[in-house]
Protein backbone atom coordinates (compact mmCIF):
# COMPACT_ATOMS: atom_id res chain seq x y z
CA UNK A 1 0.00 0.00 0.00
CA UNK A 2 2.87 2.38 0.72
CA UNK A 3 4.08 2.02 -2.89
CA UNK A 4 0.65 3.06 -4.17
CA UNK A 5 0.50 6.06 -1.83
CA UNK A 6 3.98 7.21 -2.86
CA UNK A 7 3.10 6.90 -6.54
CA UNK A 8 -0.14 8.81 -6.00
CA UNK A 9 1.83 11.67 -4.42
CA UNK A 10 4.28 11.62 -7.31
CA UNK A 11 1.39 11.64 -9.78
CA UNK A 12 -0.19 14.63 -8.03
CA UNK A 13 3.16 16.43 -8.10
CA UNK A 14 3.49 15.70 -11.83
CA UNK A 15 0.00 17.17 -12.44
CA UNK A 16 0.99 20.28 -10.48
CA UNK A 17 4.26 20.62 -12.43
CA UNK A 18 2.43 20.25 -15.75
CA UNK A 19 -0.15 22.87 -14.77
CA UNK A 20 2.64 25.24 -13.68
CA UNK A 21 4.43 24.75 -17.00
CA UNK A 22 1.21 25.22 -18.99
CA UNK A 23 0.30 28.38 -17.07
CA UNK A 24 3.79 29.79 -17.55
CA UNK A 25 3.76 28.98 -21.28
CA UNK A 26 0.42 30.75 -21.71
CA UNK A 27 1.32 33.69 -19.46
CA UNK A 28 -1.41 32.84 -16.95
CA UNK A 29 -1.60 32.08 -13.27
CA UNK A 30 -2.97 28.75 -12.06
CA UNK A 31 -6.42 30.13 -11.22
CA UNK A 32 -6.79 31.66 -14.67
CA UNK A 33 -5.62 28.40 -16.26
CA UNK A 34 -8.25 26.49 -14.26
CA UNK A 35 -10.93 28.97 -15.36
CA UNK A 36 -9.83 28.70 -18.99
CA UNK A 37 -10.00 24.91 -18.77
CA UNK A 38 -13.56 25.12 -17.40
CA UNK A 39 -14.59 27.54 -20.15
CA UNK A 40 -13.08 25.35 -22.87
CA UNK A 41 -14.97 22.34 -21.50
CA UNK A 42 -18.30 24.22 -21.20
CA UNK A 43 -18.07 26.74 -24.04
CA UNK A 44 -19.80 29.18 -23.78
CA UNK A 45 -20.12 29.39 -20.01
CA UNK A 46 -21.96 31.94 -17.92
CA UNK A 47 -19.88 33.93 -15.46
CA UNK A 48 -22.10 32.60 -12.65
CA UNK A 49 -21.52 29.00 -13.70
CA UNK A 50 -17.79 29.69 -13.85
CA UNK A 51 -17.90 31.16 -10.34
CA UNK A 52 -19.54 28.00 -9.01
CA UNK A 53 -17.38 25.56 -10.98
CA UNK A 54 -14.11 27.29 -10.08
CA UNK A 55 -15.27 27.81 -6.48
CA UNK A 56 -14.31 31.48 -6.61
CA UNK A 57 -16.04 34.61 -5.40
CA UNK A 58 -17.88 36.62 -8.06
CA UNK A 59 -15.21 39.35 -7.78
CA UNK A 60 -12.37 36.86 -8.22
CA UNK A 61 -14.16 35.36 -11.23
CA UNK A 62 -14.55 38.79 -12.81
CA UNK A 63 -10.83 39.45 -12.28
CA UNK A 64 -9.92 36.10 -13.86
CA UNK A 65 -12.20 36.77 -16.83
CA UNK A 66 -10.63 40.24 -17.21
CA UNK A 67 -7.15 38.71 -17.34
CA UNK A 68 -8.23 35.96 -19.76
CA UNK A 69 -9.86 38.56 -21.98
CA UNK A 70 -6.72 40.75 -21.96
CA UNK A 71 -4.66 37.65 -22.87
CA UNK A 72 -6.97 37.08 -25.85
CA UNK A 73 -8.34 33.74 -24.63
CA UNK A 74 -11.99 34.68 -24.00
CA UNK A 75 -14.65 37.17 -24.95
CA UNK A 76 -17.65 38.33 -22.96
CA UNK A 77 -21.14 38.97 -24.22
CA UNK A 78 -24.62 39.41 -22.84
CA UNK A 79 -26.90 36.41 -23.06
CA UNK A 80 -29.61 37.29 -25.59
CA UNK A 81 -32.16 35.29 -23.58
CA UNK A 82 -31.25 36.94 -20.25
CA UNK A 83 -29.58 40.35 -20.51
CA UNK A 84 -28.38 40.16 -16.88
CA UNK A 85 -26.33 37.07 -17.66
CA UNK A 86 -22.79 37.33 -19.04
CA UNK A 87 -21.49 34.57 -21.29
CA UNK A 88 -17.80 33.83 -21.54
CA UNK A 89 -16.68 32.25 -24.79
CA UNK A 90 -13.27 30.88 -25.76
CA UNK A 91 -11.45 32.45 -28.68
CA UNK A 92 -9.58 30.74 -31.51
CA UNK A 93 -6.38 31.60 -29.59
CA UNK A 94 -7.68 29.62 -26.60
CA UNK A 95 -8.51 26.63 -28.81
CA UNK A 96 -5.05 26.83 -30.38
CA UNK A 97 -3.45 26.92 -26.91
CA UNK A 98 -5.59 23.96 -25.87
CA UNK A 99 -4.40 22.03 -28.90
CA UNK A 100 -0.74 22.95 -28.31
CA UNK A 101 -0.74 22.18 -24.59
CA UNK A 102 -3.23 19.39 -24.06
CA UNK A 103 -3.53 17.47 -27.36
CA UNK A 104 -0.02 15.96 -27.08
CA UNK A 105 -0.76 14.97 -23.49
CA UNK A 106 -3.99 13.27 -24.54
CA UNK A 107 -2.32 11.49 -27.43
CA UNK A 108 0.53 10.23 -25.22
CA UNK A 109 -1.95 9.06 -22.58
CA UNK A 110 -4.13 7.28 -25.12
CA UNK A 111 -1.09 5.61 -26.62
CA UNK A 112 0.08 4.42 -23.19
CA UNK A 113 -3.35 3.00 -22.35
CA UNK A 114 -3.27 0.70 -25.39
CA UNK A 115 -0.96 -1.62 -23.48
CA UNK A 116 -3.75 -2.53 -21.05
CA UNK A 117 -6.55 -5.04 -21.59
CA UNK A 118 -10.21 -4.07 -21.24
CA UNK A 119 -10.30 -5.80 -17.83
CA UNK A 120 -7.22 -3.89 -16.68
CA UNK A 121 -8.72 -0.63 -17.91
CA UNK A 122 -11.87 -1.36 -15.90
CA UNK A 123 -9.73 -1.72 -12.75
CA UNK A 124 -7.86 1.50 -13.56
CA UNK A 125 -11.14 3.37 -14.07
CA UNK A 126 -12.51 1.99 -10.80
CA UNK A 127 -9.31 3.02 -8.99
CA UNK A 128 -9.42 6.54 -10.47
CA UNK A 129 -13.10 6.95 -9.57
CA UNK A 130 -12.41 5.73 -6.03
CA UNK A 131 -9.36 7.99 -5.65
CA UNK A 132 -11.34 11.02 -6.90
CA UNK A 133 -14.18 10.30 -4.47
CA UNK A 134 -11.75 9.98 -1.57
CA UNK A 135 -10.11 13.25 -2.57
CA UNK A 136 -13.48 15.02 -2.77
CA UNK A 137 -14.58 13.59 0.59
CA UNK A 138 -11.33 14.65 2.24
CA UNK A 139 -11.59 18.12 0.70
CA UNK A 140 -15.06 18.46 2.21
CA UNK A 141 -13.69 17.26 5.56
CA UNK A 142 -10.93 19.90 5.52
CA UNK A 143 -13.43 22.62 4.71
CA UNK A 144 -15.32 21.76 7.90
CA UNK A 145 -12.27 22.31 10.11
CA UNK A 146 -11.55 25.74 11.62
CA UNK A 147 -8.86 27.61 9.72
CA UNK A 148 -5.54 28.24 11.42
CA UNK A 149 -4.06 31.68 11.56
Amino acid sequence: MTNVAVRMRLLQQSFDAFDDAAATLLGLNRTDLRCLDLILANDPMSAGDLTRAAKLSPAATTTAIDRLERAGFVTRSRDTANRRRVLVTSTPAARAAEKEVYAPLGEAGTSALHRYSEEQLAVIIDFLDTARQIQEDQTARLKQLPTRK
